[in-house]
């Protein structure tokens, strides 16, 4: 090889390997700050945009996309100690013409965190009605999404407001009587359960230790359980059926109470559906939502 040019693909691969070499050191040297960039590139890319709303001395941070339109608005709850942005993976491949909204739920990412805050099931409920409310998401029934707290969440919502909303998908909630002694061993020491979370969360262990004992307090473990029977909207529920958080019996529960619900069982899946199967989890609710849809018009035109 002629020496000029192998001095070029010499320098050239050098030139190539610094900044590399750098992102891979920054990422070790400042993950928080590295991950806060990959969010806002994909909150870019997928169209979303980041709002604060305040109502009295407290202040809800959500993301949106679209606008109201025919089609029922859908709000999209995460789960403990995640944020709005863990639902970009499932925003990637839903419709544009969809009106979506995702909230960090009390406490978390940029909603006000207070100490004298009641962060029970049944105070989050409240809390997140105080959010539909603060931007009028409810002037028309729109469709409720939760998973894991946010699926035990959005059920009490639903049993508790059912004029706010038009239907209600469940990803593995928690709150079944059934399934949630399988997290009664992290009460012990909530604190193993934090240790693999990344270093952007560390900082608010003490926060996620108060959280998970409220949830799993006696009055808030079993609120959707007590709550089914009251949710009368179309339901759709998707479990991974092989969740080692919350066993997939909880689909056959909710089933039995909640009339006419649909269960939807994905295989070589666990309890983080909507990070390892974002592409059907989007597929499932828009086709649950078209159905529904399509079943009100045919009754119109009788």
């Amino acid at each position: 090889m002629d020496l000029d040019v192998f001095n070029m693909i010499l320098i050239a691969g050098g030139t190539l390997a610094i900044p590399i070499f750098a992102f891979i050191a920054s990422f070790f040297l400042w993950p928080a700050a590295l991950i806060q960039i990959y969010y806002w590139y994909w909150r870019r890319a997928l169209g979303m945009t980041v709002k604060c709303v305040s109502n009295g001395n407290y202040t809800f941070c959500y993301t949106y996309r679209g606008r109201p339109n025919s089609k029922p608005s859908i709000l999209m709850l995460h789960g403990f100690s995640a944020h709005k942005d863990m639902w970009l993976t499932v925003v990637k491949f839903l419709p544009k013409n969809f009106h979506l909204v995702c909230v960090d739920m009390p406490g978390h990412e940029g909603t006000t965190r207070s100490a004298l805050d009641d962060f029970s099931v049944n105070g989050q409920v409240r809390r997140i009605h105080q959010f539909v409310e603060s931007i009028n998401l409810n002037k028309k029934p729109f469709h409720l999404v939760g998973t894991s707290m946010g699926g035990h969440i959005a059920g009490v919502y639903a049993a508790q407001y059912p004029s706010d909303i038009c239907s209600l998908s469940l990803i593995c909630p928690a709150g079944n009587s059934r399934v949630s002694h399988l997290l009664h061993p992290l009460c012990i020491s909530p604190t193993l359960v934090l240790q693999g979370l990344v270093d952007v969360r560390i900082p608010h262990n003490e926060f996620y230790r108060k959280l998970f004992l409220a949830l799993v307090d006696e009055k808030s473990r079993h609120n959707l359980h007590e709550s089914m029977t009251k949710i009368v909207v179309p339901t759709q529920i998707i479990w991974g059926k092989h969740d080692q958080v919350l066993d997939v019996s909880g689909a056959d529960v909710l089933a039995d109470s909640i009339p006419g619900s649909q269960v939807e069982i994905l295989e070589n899946c666990g309890h983080s559906v909507v990070m390892e199967r974002p592409r059907k989890t989007a597929k499932l609710i828009v086709d649950f939502i078209s159905n529904l849809q399509n079943t009100e018009n045919n009754k119109k035109h009788e």
